[in-house]
């Protein structure tokens, strides 16, 4: 046992056992063999829960962080910086943290006064924008950061800029086992004789097990006595989203390939001393994974660590490790060169163990107590290179550096609107009026709604049941003769028209948009993208402006997932100079306008501007939008500061008095979403201080200071007039509260998880 005289107490923050993941493992592991090998220090743990209840944890754990609730990252940060923690040591997955590409941990880390050591367990050598972006903030935040391959350490420094100096290279450790002959542990497994073949891990389909499989019937040929075990459960999320498909799958493979006595699959997760003793039964190893940006494999260095011989395809931990004859590496999908590599080692008695040897002794340098000293000694590092830079913290926070706190997002009302055809176009009062029907308008903003909640991690099973609702009734809506969507149902299911307004098939195509560009819809996104194709010529046609705006901004999500479709970005590129060519047409100096009214849903116009200006990487059409948003700001700020949308009861004409009553919610969100776009577009911090106070106004920050939202109910009253506030809470304006609401919600979570502005 060692002595860490300067550290205490080290935290550790990532999943935790018995959570059922790779990372869970490893926090456990690596947290117990520090706890082991210094038992004066100190080690909490906060882990990140992905379901609510979280799990049945051991005494070690702390604090809990829920992975989508961002203010939940910003309470651990308190917990940490209160309780006297001498260094947090992260283990960093992008899957597990929420928000982006797991932006949310960044909010955590930023907080903290004590020392970081991150170990970083993926590190793309082609991140996304978000990725990248999380990356190089993981890297500033991070006092020193570990890798377990080389191959990581030089992609740290060549795509993410991070000095050499605070990158420690330690191995992913590893039980310490004897060194045993296989035979030893087949008994237990009633396989006796056989020659046993051991594949083992949460279930996926990137880890090519049915390359193995195809292999099998070669190598049958030659020993038919071989099994092949895969052991491990399948992964959660593939559990949770597709059900045992993918294991089905490759038990009818086996069948199929007439392998199935020769193979075992063993469907659960296994405790460290039970796979042990799998291992330990194994004759040769098999990691047959699909891709080679695998920076760090846990199986794969169990595996070797226990002196297994393996056979692997050449992602970048197998290839480091796997050289000076310790191992065998074959070609991606080649099912011929695993049953080759499998029989050659399988005849050659003298080189697998010769492998098993060569890999044992390396393995040395990888167990856990070796392991534990290595991170002990990175946070000795760390301490003191913290206490070089003099990173500081201020506990304490004024109004200024604080997030703005937003309602709780409270569904109620939206369910209470809503039944198994769609939701109900208006309220009496609080109560739904069925004799007023339902609209595609509406069930395209609830399905946009559901589909922005789902991104940030909001959701529900009920919420869920609802989008598919909500999606039915825009495919039900269409004609697929005309093109078109009808727009207006009556609660006995009739069609009240056969073909809807040119905002409604805007609306649609937003909602489609969204649907397509979101992934993980599986068959909803087919449904989405199908109806996007055939309905999207009609836009070409239309001629409202605030249609054009509508489709340009389901475009845009259409084209993010698909991006090379040609007629789509055709099509974005004439709406985008239609609305170009409406406002060089009505504009002037003191006419910063589109047309010569301001009517309804106007920020919705220079919203798509500035969103294909951006895209398109087009100045001016970038500049017309911004310039449009601010002369709409000046219209619709009042002389006491607050948002004072244009009134329905008249509007604004050129050269008349504008309408101040009635002002409708849907304004509020219309702009909300486009001063959010202009922050997205310019970083300027301005745009995010003139979206809260468009928000505000549902607050109550407005002509009457009444509130609009009802936060009894989580609906939003129809509208403000010269007197009072409507009572009933249709479903536009509950609609358009609650995108405004998922809009500063995301918009807020960016700010807090990201010092820098978007544009940098």
């Amino acid at each position: 046992m060692q002595k860490s005289p300067s550290i205490r107490k080290v935290a550790f923050l990532g999943d935790y056992l018995p959570r059922k993941c790779g990372i869970a493992t490893f926090t456990t592991d690596l947290r117990c063999a520090v706890a082991g090998e210094f038992p004066a220090m100190q080690c909490p743990v906060v882990p990140v829960n992905d379901r609510e209840g979280g799990y049945e944890y051991p005494a070690e754990v702390r604090f809990e962080i829920a992975e989508q609730d961002l203010p939940s990252y910003l309470r651990a940060a308190d917990f940490l910086n209160i309780t006297d923690v001498d260094v947090v040591c992260v283990e960093h997955e992008f899957g597990i943290f929420g928000g982006p590409a797991g932006s949310h941990v960044l909010a955590l880390l930023r907080e903290l006064r004590m020392p970081i050591v991150t170990t970083l367990h993926t590190v793309l050598r082609e991140p996304n924008a978000e990725q990248w972006r999380v990356m190089r903030d993981l890297v500033r935040l991070s006092t020193r950061l570990v890798v377990m391959a080389e191959r990581g350490r030089d992609l740290l420094r060549e795509v993410y800029r991070a000095p050499a100096a605070k990158v420690d290279l330690i191995p992913h450790g590893i039980p310490d086992m004897p060194f045993a002959d296989p035979n030893y542990f087949k008994d237990e497994f009633g396989v006796a004789g056989k020659q046993v073949l051991l594949t083992f891990g949460l279930l996926s389909p990137n880890k090519g097990i049915e390359f193995a499989l195809h292999a099998l019937p070669d190598i049958i040929r030659e020993f038919p006595n071989v099994v092949y075990i895969v052991l491990g459960q399948t992964h959660p999320n593939l559990l949770r989203d597709e059900g045992e498909a993918y294991r089905l799958s490759l038990e009818r493979l086996a069948k199929d390939l007439g392998v199935q006595k020769n193979v075992v699959f063993f469907n659960r997760f296994v405790e460290l001393e039970e796979l042990m003793r799998f291992i330990g039964a194994a004759d040769i190893y098999l990691t047959p994974y699909l891709t080679e940006s695998q920076i760090t494999s846990g199986t794969l260095a169990y595996a070797f660590g226990a002196g297994n011989a393996v056979v692997s395809t050449p992602y970048w931990h197998a290839a480091e490790l796997l050289t000076a004859e310790r191992g065998k590496l074959v070609p991606f999908r080649d099912a011929a060169a695993i049953a080759s590599a499998v029989v050659a080692l399988l005849r050659d008695e003298p080189l697998r163990h010769t492998m098993r040897k060569n890999a044992y002794r390396l393995g040395r340098d990888m167990i856990w107590s070796r392991v534990a000293q290595l991170y002990v000694k990175s946070f000795d590092q760390a301490r003191r290179d913290h206490s070089f830079v003099g990173r500081k913290s201020s506990p304490i926070k004024t109004l200024d550096e604080q997030p703005g706190q937003l309602p709780e997002m409270k569904l109620d009302h939206l369910f209470r609107m809503s039944d198994s055809t769609g939701i109900f176009q208006h309220a009496s009062f609080t109560v739904p009026n069925f004799s007023e029907g339902y609209c595609t308008d509406d069930n395209a903003r609830a399905l946009v709604l559901a589909m922005m909640l789902q991104r940030l991690g909001i959701g529900s099973r009920r919420l869920s049941e609802r989008a598919a609702t909500y999606a039915a009734f825009l495919n039900h809506a269409f004609d697929r003769g005309r093109g078109r969507f009808r727009n207006f149902m009556s609660f006995d299911r009739r069609w009240l028209e056969e073909v809807g307004s040119e905002d409604c098939q805007g609306h649609a195509l937003w909602a489609l948009g969204l649907c397509v560009g979101q992934a993980g819809q599986g068959s909803f996104q087919m449904l989405a993208a199908q109806l996007f194709e055939q309905a999207l010529p009609v836009a070409a046609e239309c001629t409202s402006p605030r249609a054009w705006a509508f489709t340009l901004i389901g475009v845009d999500e259409y084209l993010r997932r698909l991006s090379g479709d040609r007629r789509a970005r055709q099509i974005r590129e004439s709406l985008t100079a239609k609305l170009m060519q409406r406002y060089a047409d009505a504009a002037t100096e003191e006419w910063q306008w589109f047309e010569e009214m301001v009517s309804y849903t106007n920020a919705k116009l220079p919203h798509a501007l500035i969103l294909s200006g951006r895209c398109m990487n087009d100045a001016a059409v970038l500049e017309t939008g911004l310039k449009s948003l601010r002369w709409l700001i000046k219209v619709q700020t009042s002389d006491a500061g607050s948002f004072r949308p244009i009134g329905s009861n008249g509007f604004y004409t050129r050269g008349k008095e504008r309408a101040l009553f009635d002002q409708q919610p849907i304004e509020a969100q219309a702009t909300v979403s486009a001063c959010i776009e202009a922050y997205h577009a310019t970083g300027d911090m301005v745009w995010v201080a003139e979206a809260r106070r468009a928000f505000e106004w549902f607050l109550g920050r407005n002509d009457l200071g009444l509130a609009l939202y009802d936060s009894g109910t989580g609906g939003c009253r129809d509208g403000l007039h010269v007197d009072r506030v409507s009572q009933n809470q249709g479903a536009e304006s509950t609609l358009a509260f609650l995108l405004a609401l998922a809009e500063m919600q995301a918009l807020q979570n960016t700010l807090t998880s990201f010092k820098e502005p978007i544009g940098e």
